[in-house]
């Protein structure tokens, strides 16, 4: 009789353990994606190096990711983003003391944070923060590390090391954008 309870109790468990594992795998019996991103962790770069000055940076929380967008005044398709170190344009001071968060993104676009006579197109100074971050899921800090010879830098503070995507967007007008995306789980 105690076996008989014993593998009752038994088929019960695996019932429920072929239940659940049912509900979140995909077809080919892999585990679903957090809202279906496929984006991953590795470091992404493209374009080229553009004289379109940074004008806006800027701060989103949605349903899946939190989003920062850096607006250019012209075209920009330039960028290195990735998991690391980062460190201030043209003097080389590490940012990590200085941004919020368990992992650190370094992002490197490929454009000046000035104009044509070196006067700066943001408001930020190298070390500055941001924005407010309050109740972001994933973002903790975004700090300018300063714009030099035509590059400009920010260290991306997040909770961990996540997915994140880049994308390149024209608009509004005659302006451009780099996206940044970075999930709030795997």
């Amino acid at each position: 009789m105690r076996i008989r309870s014993a593998l009752t109790a038994l088929a019960v468990v695996l019932a429920g353990l072929v239940a659940s594992a049912g509900s979140s795998t995909a077809a080919g019996g892999t585990t679903a994606a957090y809202c279906g991103i496929t984006w991953g962790s590795a470091e992404k770069s493209a374009g080229a190096l553009s004289d379109a000055p940074l004008v806006e940076v800027r701060t989103g929380r949605h349903d899946c990711y939190d989003r920062v967008v850096f607006e250019f005044a012209g075209p920009v398709d330039g960028y290195a983003i990735g998991y690391g170190e980062t460190w201030t344009e043209g003097e080389g001071l590490a940012l990590s003391p200085y941004t919020a968060g368990g992992a650190l993104l370094r992002v490197s676009l490929r454009a000046p944070a000035y104009d044509d006579d070196h006067v700066g197109t943001v408001p930020y100074a190298v070390g500055e923060h941001v924005g407010n971050l309050l109740r972001y899921p994933t973002l903790r800090d975004v700090v300018f590390g300063g714009s030099f010879e035509g590059y400009s830098t920010f260290a991306v503070g997040v909770r961990a090391r996540l997915p994140f995507r880049v994308l390149v967007l024209a608009g509004p007008g005659t302006h451009s954008r780099v996206v940044l995306d970075v999930a709030h789980q795997w």
